[in-house]
């Protein structure tokens, strides 16, 4: 019954290849998805920005604080989830001090459109200033035509 000499198994090669079918998959399910989110994550209000000739602010890790004026004078802050709603003085000057206390850079770029009044964007900055805001830029957006101020 039992044979005289013991089964050899045949060993199995191990194999020292990586499989990258799966890795290239999941890589492409990724891209798709922040190719649809990207956009998604792009908020704020509609403000029609004055045209002049100005070098572009560098880009930081952190999300830039943006308050906007519109042609109505409304203030909008673009963090949270309420960019799209109009807030008061008070209340913005309260985020934007929360705001802050947590960041390094305290920088705010006031974005007001061309058609706001003036008085409302000078109130603003001042309010910034008032709330410890170190740095107060505004947003502009580049001449479309060469020559044209």
């Amino acid at each position: 019954m039992y044979p005289s000499q013991p089964i050899r198994r045949a060993r199995k090669k191990r194999m020292s290849e990586i499989n990258v079918v799966p890795y290239i998959d999941v890589m492409l399910v990724l891209l798709v998805i922040f190719m649809i989110t990207t956009p998604l994550l792009t908020q704020g209000i509609n403000v029609e920005l004055p045209q002049t000739n100005s070098t572009p602010i560098e880009q930081k890790d952190e999300e830039a604080i943006i308050v906007s004026v519109d042609k109505d004078g409304r203030y909008y802050l673009n963090l949270g989830d309420s960019s799209d709603r109009p807030l008061e003085t008070g209340k913005l000057m309260i985020r934007i001090k929360a705001v802050l206390k947590h960041r390094q850079d305290n920088t705010v770029y006031v974005k007001g459109d061309k058609n706001a009044n003036y008085g409302k964007i000078v109130v603003l900055m001042a309010r910034l200033k008032q709330a410890g805001v170190e740095h107060v830029g505004l947003v502009t957006r580049m001449v479309d035509k060469p020559g044209v101020r």
